[in-house]
C-alpha cells in the first residue's frame, strides 16, 4: 500500500487565486488538496476593494466564504505549509510540514509574494492602512487627502506614478529619497502638474497619538511634511518553495509563466501575485480560474488516453 495520499492537483496557497482554482477544479470533479498556511499579504487591510459583488468585504470574510463554498466538492483543505515538491516521473511528490506525503498529477503555486517592509520607524505600524501600494484598493477612501509617493527606484517610474495619482488627489508629494536625480524635463512635468518634490531622505513617519494614522513625514534634517497617506512599492521576494523548485524568473523577480500559466517546470502552474506586478484580489482570482481550466483540460484528456493537449 502506498504511503502517499493521492490527489489530482495540489494547490499551494489559499488566497483568491488558490480558492478560485480549487472551486473550478472541484466542480470539474478533480481530487484537490488545498494547502493554506501563514499570514495573507492583505491581512493588515480592513477591507477588500474593487472585487465585483465583494467591494468592501473584509479579507478574512472573503476567505471564509471561499472555503465554505468548497464544501460540496472533493477539495481537501488543510491549514499546513508545503515543505517540499519533487518530480516523480510524470507526477509530483509533495511533502507537507506535518509529515503527510501526497502524490499529485499537477501542482498550482498560489503563494503570493513576501513584502520586504523597510526599516523606517512608523512604516510597519501603518502598513495596509495609511501606507499602501495599490490606489485601486485604498485610493477612494482617502481621495482628496495629502498623498505622498515614496520612491525606491528609477526616476521615470515614479515621475509617471506620481502624475498618475493625481486622478485621486490634487495634493501629491514625491519623495525621491535622494536615490536619483530628476532631469530638467521630469522636473518640469511634475511642477506643471503641481506635484511637490522633496529630495531629502525620509527618517521616520510621524504617527498620530493613537498610532493609527499618519500625521507627517520626517526627513533626516528634521524637517516635517504634513501627510495623510503614503503610496509605496516595497521590494518583494518569492517564498522559499519557489526558489527550491528552481523556477525561471523574469528580470523583476516574478515567476515566468506561459499563456496557460504553466511555469518552466512542466506540470507546475502559478497564478496570482507571484507572477505579476498587476496585483489584486480580482486579478489573482481570475488567474487561478484560468490555470484551473487548463489543468482540468489536460487531466481530462490524459484520462481518456489522448495525452497532454497542445
Amino acid at each position: 500500500m502506498s504511503d502517499f495520499l493521492e490527489k489530482d492537483v495540489v494547490i499551494v496557497g489559499g488566497g483568491p487565486a488558490g480558492l478560485s482554482a480549487a472551486l473550478v477544479l472541484g466542480r470539474g470533479r478533480k481530487r484537490v488538496l488545498l494547502c493554506d498556511a501563514g499570514t495573507p499579504r492583505n491581512a493588515r487591510a480592513e477591507h477588500m476593494q474593487g472585487f465585483v459583488t465583494r467591494d468592501g468585504l473584509p479579507p478574512s470574510e472573503f476567505r471564509a466564504i471561499g472555503r465554505e463554498q468548497l464544501r460540496p466538492y472533493d477539495v481537501d483543505l488543510r491549514d499546513v505549509r508545503v515543505a517540499s515538491i519533487q518530480r516523480a516521473g510524470a507526477r509530483f511528490h509533495v511533502t507537507l510540514a506535518d509529515g503527510v506525503k501526497v502524490e499529485a498529477r499537477r501542482v498550482l503555486l498560489a503563494t503570493g509574494l513576501v513584502d520586504e517592509i523597510p526599516d523606517v520607524p512608523g512604516y510597519r505600524e501603518l502598513w495596509g492602512h495609511a501606507v499602501f501600494q495599490c490606489p485601486y484598493c485604498h485610493g477612494w477612501e482617502v481621495r482628496d487627502r495629502a498623498w505622498g509617493v515614496l520612491a525606491n527606484a528609477d526616476a521615470s517610474l515614479y515621475v509617471d506614478f506620481a502624475l498618475f495619482l493625481k486622478g485621486w488627489s490634487s495634493n501629491i508629494t514625491l519623495y525621491t529619497q535622494g536615490g536619483f536625480q530628476l532631469s530638467a524635463e521630469q522636473r518640469e512635468r511634475l511642477v506643471r502638474a503641481e506635484v511637490r518634490i522633496v529630495e531629502g531622505r525620509v527618517r521616520r513617519l510621524v504617527l498620530s497619538a493613537d498610532a493609527k494614522a499618519l500625521e507627517a513625514v520626517e526627513l533626516e534634517d528634521g524637517a516635517r511634511v504634513a501627510q495623510d497617506v503614503l503610496v509605496v512599492h516595497p521590494a518583494q521576494r518569492q517564498v522559499s518553495l519557489v526558489k527550491d523548485l528552481g523556477l525561471a524568473l523574469d528580470e523583476l523577480g516574478f515567476v515566468k509563466v506561459d499563456a496557460s500559466l504553466e511555469t518552466s517546470l512542466p506540470g507546475v502552474f502559478a497564478a496570482g501575485d507571484l507572477t505579476t506586478r498587476l496585483q489584486g484580489a480580482l486579478v489573482s482570482a481570475a488567474a487561478g480560474a484560468q490555470a484551473a481550466y487548463r489543468m482540468n483540460h489536460l487531466l481530462n484528456m490524459e484520462a481518456v488516453g489522448a495525452g497532454p493537449a497542445k
